[in-house]
């Protein structure tokens, strides 16, 4: 694939840019001119060192691709640290799902708080028609007993329109939302109505960040974790994260 392609297909996946761009001092004259060169109409979020001699990381939305100090070569792929073991890609992955997230606001959202301490928060990417959103849901009482404050965002999988879209603006502008959740996760019917409303946002940001299904569990870092995850196994996964 020509270079110009490599930036084209770029220039889609970073159609959902969710930060102003900005690159770190000390970026090679040559890089930024190349980038500039093959994309003048689209701003790298984000350019930075990474521990590889002579490679940047480039951020373009949730697209991170690594380019050489001298603008020759291009790569896409996940980084990975040998010796510490981790993934240096995901990292950043991770980093930037929080910022996302923390640009959403919780005021948005669906929580479901502990009646006492907080001891995490997690956000839930949900769909009103998902069988293990319901199943989670089914337990949020289990969830909250364990100090685990529960924050949903809207990802209708059917996407934008469908009929669970439409039932998705309905429960967030129901005068009891988290009422009408449970009313819809349940199978009850929830009055349709139409408001000023955050669910396309949570819908566009949960694309941005790498959600492909429901329920999809972000952590206070910006860990993904996918699927329907119990709750004392997720008391413990979270314990584990901040005693690690």
């Amino acid at each position: 694939m020509r270079s110009i392609d490599i930036i084209t297909a770029l220039v889609l996946w970073a159609a959902l840019a969710l930060a102003p761009a900005h690159a770190d001092g000390g970026i090679p004259a040559a890089l930024t001119e190349r980038l500039e060169a093959l994309a003048p109409d689209l701003d790298p979020d984000h350019i930075a060192e990474t521990p590889v001699a002579g490679l940047y990381e480039v951020r373009f939305g949730s697209t991170i691709v690594y380019v050489s100090g001298d603008g020759m070569y291009m790569l896409q792929g996940d980084l990975m640290d040998l010796d510490a073991r981790r993934n240096v890609t995901e990292r950043a992955r991770e980093s930037m799902r929080a910022e996302a997230l923390g640009g959403l606001g919780e005021a948005g959202m669906i929580v479901f708080a502990p009646d006492g301490e907080v001891k995490h928060t997690v956000t839930v990417f949900t769909d009103v028609d998902c069988p293990y959103c319901v199943k989670l849901h089914r337990q949020m009482a289990d969830y909250n007993r364990l100090g685990i404050k529960v924050r949903y965002t809207a990802f209708p999988r059917a996407g934008i329109p469908s009929p669970t879209y439409d039932k998705t603006v309905s429960v967030w502008c129901a005068p009891d939302p988290h009422t009408a959740i449970g009313d819809a996760k349940m199978g009850r019917p929830v009055e349709t109505r139409r408001c000023d409303n955050p669910v396309r946002e949570h819908y566009e940001v949960g694309r941005a960040v790498g959600v492909t299904g429901t329920p999809a569990i972000v952590l206070e870092s910006g860990e993904i974790v996918p699927g329907y995850v119990p709750p004392e196994d997720l008391a413990q996964m979270l314990d584990e994260r901040v005693s690690g």
